[in-house]
């Protein structure tokens, strides 16, 4: 499809939810549009930019998300201290976390994708991601179900630094936080690089940079209007648990996630009254409206790749609820706006990418 009718039934689709949903739910699809754009026409990849630094010692990738943590701070934890409306991406540090971050870590690397990957990758038209998306919100339903056991297996109350010591010792703290993780990434490439008598690789590169700026715009737009932090998971694992309860598949008036009072609410409510989805359906709409002039190239997988893809996409979904979160809800949202479990959750995820990699090279993705 060309851009030019894309456009219109996107413009089409705003004007329709300013008028018979909300202001609030037409500007978040913009925001999502936008998002979208971004991410796919950057082709920028959390799950790409870990990949790099392991594989080719080329520190380029988690600049960008070093420098998109540090922008989106900046802009959110002074909206935090000053208007307290607005929420920060809070999660208990807890078994679950731990397990969670670890697992997605290992399969995000196998599926290629995290929450916000695997969204735009399958609005690109990248048939594995397509496939996958599915399966990842059965996942997250699935985790959603079962969060209420493995919080019982051991947690603490979440811990949000702008509340703890304000906002602007929270800032310092986490400039202070990520230039230290900056300064290692640097040192460890530059030493890798050397020793295998390869050039040095720069520490910034456009197309990162460029995204780390308009995905924190973006970002903070979407704290604004929708009152929280930019999430991606939370929407797949409610489109799921629509699709069993409308069917009759399970019964959630018992369960724990279920029956608290927010999610209980959209449980029973238009997913277009959901902050959430409506910005993930934006971005889809945005990684389409970018491949009708650039398509996305994918090789083809055998009968084994799309077996282990799949099964990789499921548990990827699961471990994303236990986590609280995917690169974007628990590491970019986690981080950006001092939740203590974002950065509990990127050295597990980091430990688990490494162990993905192997995984991923056996089956010759």
């Amino acid at each position: 499809m060309k851009r030019l009718p894309l456009a219109i039934i996107m413009a089409v689709f705003f004007g329709w939810l300013l008028w018979s949903i909300s202001v609030r739910q037409a500007a978040l699809f913009a925001v999502g549009i936008g998002l979208g754009v971004v991410l796919a026409g950057k082709r920028f990849g959390f799950t790409t930019g870990w990949r790099m630094l392991v594989e080719d010692k080329d520190p380029s990738g988690v600049f960008g998300q070093l420098l998109l943590l540090a922008l989106a701070a900046c802009l959110a934890m002074p909206l935090l201290g000053h208007f307290p409306e607005l929420t920060a991406a809070l999660g208990p540090p807890s078994v679950s976390l731990i397990v969670g971050a670890f697992v997605f870590g290992l399969c995000m690397q196998i599926a290629d994708g995290c929450g916000s990957g695997t969204l735009y990758k399958a609005g690109l038209g990248i048939p594995m991601n397509a496939a996958i998306l599915p399966v990842f919100a059965i996942g997250s339903f699935l985790g959603s179900v079962h969060l209420g056991w493995w919080l019982d297996l051991g947690r603490t109350a979440p811990v949000g630094l702008v509340t703890e010591w304000g906002w602007d010792v929270a800032l310092a703290a986490t400039l202070a936080g990520l230039a230290l993780v900056a300064a290692g990434v640097s040192f460890y490439c530059k030493r890798a690089n050397l020793q295998a008598g390869r050039q040095i690789k720069p520490l910034f590169v456009r197309k990162w940079v460029i995204g780390a700026v308009l995905l924190a715009l973006l970002a903070t737009a979407n704290l604004v209007i929708a009152g929280q932090p930019w999430g991606v998971v939370y929407g797949f694992g409610l489109w799921a648990a629509k699709v069993a309860t409308a069917t009759g598949a399970v019964d959630l008036s018992t369960n724990w996630f279920w029956t608290q009072p927010g999610n209980a609410a959209r449980l029973t409510e238009t997913v277009l009254l959901d902050v959430t989805s409506i910005t993930n359906i934006g971005i889809l709409a945005g990684a389409l409206w970018v491949s009708a002039s650039t398509p996305a190239s994918a090789k083809p997988l055998s009968g084994k790749q799309w077996a282990v893809a799949l099964i990789a996409g499921l548990v990827l979904g699961y471990s994303s609820r236990l986590a609280f979160g995917c690169n974007v809800g628990a590491m970019f949202s986690g981080i950006s706006t001092g939740s203590i479990h974002g950065w509990i959750w990127v050295p597990l995820a980091f430990v688990g990418t490494i162990f993905g990699l192997r995984i991923r090279r056996h089956f010759g993705f």
